[in-house]
């Protein structure tokens, strides 16, 4: 008996010594913001610096935006639509671009709407300068932010963390020692017109931003102390010789209506009553709720046991670390989880976390790729809740999207372009190359269908996800138009997003007649749809006027050098052959529409795109790199997969794992995320594919948790590439193939458990 439990003991030892801690951790302070540790509730957000002697804790709330000049649009646009598309047409290019700059496309403004820093917490110790031991560390398992070191023998320890169920930031400083906590905190804005005040013991900060053309914001601190005392001096809190200090930290805006102030008490009272350790509790509570869905573990090398800026230098140098894809995917989920909660405005560009007052892009949502990016691991990683936020403000986007319809192109339906706000503008603006792109609807709200077919709720899909493609595909059917020489479906005045080309004669331009990305995005959604209309039994009409439609739609064109055309006409040659975006490959990643098996001439011909691309430097910024991955996902290419992932970690990830543009953008990290989970298991085809695109570096591993389409979850281990063990939670009966280990095998899933043999 002794020797089975020393046997157990040292299966459970070598597991613990195997296992990598879920730990981004330093042996240092941030010195700058893309050091900093993230925390956030969805709504309310922080970066932690983890300072000793100065705590710098950089705030934001999801709603502080400012409301610039409205985007206006053209109201007679439609009036010259189809003069617009027989110029391009007759090839007559830069005239057709000329007056699409003059007639359809409104100015841009002098002063956009922009999302802001709420401000900054800072919090200054005494007697702390000579410490020692120090560590840092986010613990994704837990969703906390803690320092710890030493002061003359003096173990003192920091903790904070943003709580769902509390709306609150919690902070609580404590050490081993009583009386060691001296310190003061002020809070502070970049620019001015802030209005801080110190009273009792609360700290307030309150503001109507963009000299009142913006939000009305207030945070509250409410300060809490063990021995010591409190004082105020300068509107700063003050403590000295505390035992323990612990803050709750509160904020609102009046965005969707509320006094900021009340909202406040409203999120203080809620906590008023509760220890700190009954505020931690709740929030592991929830947090975990989601972040233990999925559960994922490759083979850990011994990288993983070193502070992670030590493991992305040692990468840059050439050192391989694989287990970082298990952090990495990890930390994209914690990232998912803590910027996008039901109930909240979606992930903007930088999620929610932002220190500008001018930030680039505005911080906004980029729908002809960034924000649609954001939420591709969403439904594959089990937090299909956390999609909701964008599907709903897509649904929110018809409203003035119908007017735009109208007014600019003489169509129903409704339309938006290469970006909006939490204003939700629709109007087409700026330069042709990317305002002239009438697509960012009709790409949004395919994001429905993937979230029926995942989740498989169905009320979802008749209130809110059907209506909302059936409006955006009906301005494209209405759009479309016959092209005079093949007499075939095409749509435009159009664009491939933010690219540019060089036409027969000589002159650079965007603006084109059936651009590949656009004729993919109407076979997606126009697909989406009539599922949609067959599985609500509705719409018969409707649904046939789209399968009529599809059945005459230009096809996407193959160049004779054997690449896919990102233009329908083959004189336009690419301006940039490094482009970031790869518009023409949107069938491939996400769309879904080619495969090896049905398509292998339009997945030769992705493979020269993407080789193309990365001949003349493409993947050059954080997310087109993490698309790149998608791509060799879906290529089944597991070596490529993998050294574009390499490329992402040591070319676009700042230190503490965001994604870098430059600057920092959330979308390559919810990209590379998306792509670690297409290597493990893809749904797209008709069949589940078990270990589809496996590189040999992750050759061990098992997981847990991930979801396929038809919302069953997948049980998996594998070994030298091979899967050993496989199970599948049906969540209804189906009859499916599913191939593993290179075979191909129909199986019928019984509701429940079913181990795959």
């Amino acid at each position: 008996m002794m020797k089975f439990y020393i046997c157990v003991l040292g299966l459970l030892m070598s597991f613990v010594l195997n296992a990598q801690e879920n730990k981004l951790w330093y042996k240092q302070p941030a010195k700058q913001w893309n050091e900093a540790l993230p925390v956030g509730n969805g709504r309310l957000g922080a970066m932690v610096f983890g300072g000793v002697a100065h705590e710098r804790i950089q705030l934001n709330e999801e709603s502080v935006w400012t409301k610039g000049i409205p985007y206006e649009d053209k109201t007679d646009g439609h009036k010259y639509v189809a003069k617009i598309q027989q110029l391009l047409f007759d090839g007559e290019y830069a005239a057709a671009e000329k007056m699409c700059k003059e007639k359809l496309l409104s100015g841009r403004n002098p002063e956009s709407s922009t999302y802001q820093t709420l401000g900054d917490l800072d919090i200054y110790f005494e007697g702390v300068d000579k410490h020692s031991d120090y560590r840092r560390e986010l613990n994704l398992d837990s969703a906390c932010v803690t320092s710890q070191f030493k002061v003359n023998g003096v173990k003192h320890k920091r903790t904070i963390f943003s709580s769902a169920p509390s709306q609150a930031i919690v902070f609580k400083a404590e050490a081993d020692k009583k009386g060691q906590i001296n310190c003061r905190m002020r809070f502070s804005r970049r620019g001015d017109g802030e209005i801080v005040e110190a009273i009792d013991d609360i700290l307030v900060m309150k503001q109507h931003i963009n000299n009142g053309r913006g939000v009305k914001f207030e945070t509250r601190l409410k300060l809490k102390h063990k021995g010591g005392t409190l004082s105020i001096h300068n509107n700063e809190l003050v403590v000295k010789n505390a035992d323990i200090v612990e803050f709750r930290l509160v904020a609102a805006t009046n965005y969707s209506k509320g006094d900021p102030t009340e909202k406040c008490l409203d999120y203080l009272n809620l906590n008023a009553d509760k220890t700190y350790n009954q505020l931690l509790q709740r929030h592991y509570d929830d947090y975990q709720s989601f972040y233990n869905r999925v559960q994922l573990q490759f083979n850990n090398t011994s990288a993983s046991k070193l502070p992670t800026d030590i493991r992305l230098k040692k990468q840059k140098a050439g050192e391989n670390d694989p287990s970082l894809a298990e952090l990495y995917f990890n930390y994209g989920r914690y990232l998912l989880i803590s910027s996008s909660r039901p109930g909240c405005l979606p992930a903007n560009l930088q999620g929610i976390w932002c220190d500008e007052l001018k930030p680039a892009w505005f911080s906004d949502y980029h729908i002809n790729i960034n924000a649609q990016m954001n939420y591709w691991p969403a439904e594959i990683t089990n937090l299909s809740e956390l999609h909701v936020p964008f599907l709903k403000y897509i649904d929110r986007l018809r409203e003035r999207g119908r007017k735009t319809a109208k007014a600019v192109y003489g169509v129903n339906g409704f339309v938006a372009h290469h970006r909006s706000d939490v204003w939700h503008f629709t109007t087409p603006y700026g330069a042709p190359q990317y305002g002239m792109w009438p697509m960012g609807a009709a790409w949004a709200a395919t994001h429905m269908w993937d979230h029926f077919v995942f989740g498989k709720d169905k009320q979802f899909l008749k209130e809110t996800g059907y209506p909302v493609m059936k409006e955006a595909a009906l301005f494209l059917s209405e759009l479309m138009v016959r092209n005079p020489k093949s007499g075939k479906w095409t749509i435009g005045p159009s664009a491939s997003p933010e690219n540019v080309y060089v036409s027969a004669k000589g002159e650079k331009g965007s603006v084109v007649m059936g651009a590949a990305m656009d004729l993919q995005i109407i076979r997606h959604l126009f697909n989406c749809c009539i599922a949609a209309a067959e599985t609500l039994q509705m719409d018969a009409d409707f649904k046939k006027q789209l399968e009529e439609q599809l059945k005459e739609l230009t096809p996407i064109k193959i160049g004779a050098d054997g690449r896919i055309l990102e233009w329908s006409d083959e004189s336009l040659t690419e301006a940039s052959p490094g482009h970031r975006h790869i518009s023409h490959l949107y069938g491939l990643f996400p769309a879904g529409l080619y495969n090896w098996n049905s398509t292998p001439e339009y997945m030769k011909a992705a493979q020269k795109v993407i080789e193309g691309r990365l001949k003349n430097g493409g993947g050059h910024t954080g997310w087109s790199r993490a698309w790149m991955i998608n791509f060799y996902a879906r290529l089944l290419d597991s070596q490529k997969a993998w050294e574009n992932l390499v490329a992402l970690w040591t070319k676009s990830t700042l230190p503490n794992l965001f994604d870098n543009h430059p600057p920092f953008q959330i979308d390559g990290n919810f990209g590379g995320t998306a792509a670690i989970a297409e290597m493990l298991v893809q749904s797209y085809a008709g069949e589940i594919h078990l270990l589809p695109c496996l590189p040999k570096q992750l050759a061990n591993g098992k997981v847990k948790g991930l979801v396929v389409q038809g919302g069953h979850t997948l049980e998996m281990v594998w070994k030298n590439g091979k899967v050993t063990s496989a199970t599948i939670i049906a969540k209804s009966k189906e009859t499916i193939p599913i191939r593993m280990n290179g075979v191909v095998q129909k199986v019928t899933l019984k509701k429940g458990r079913n181990v795959v043999k």
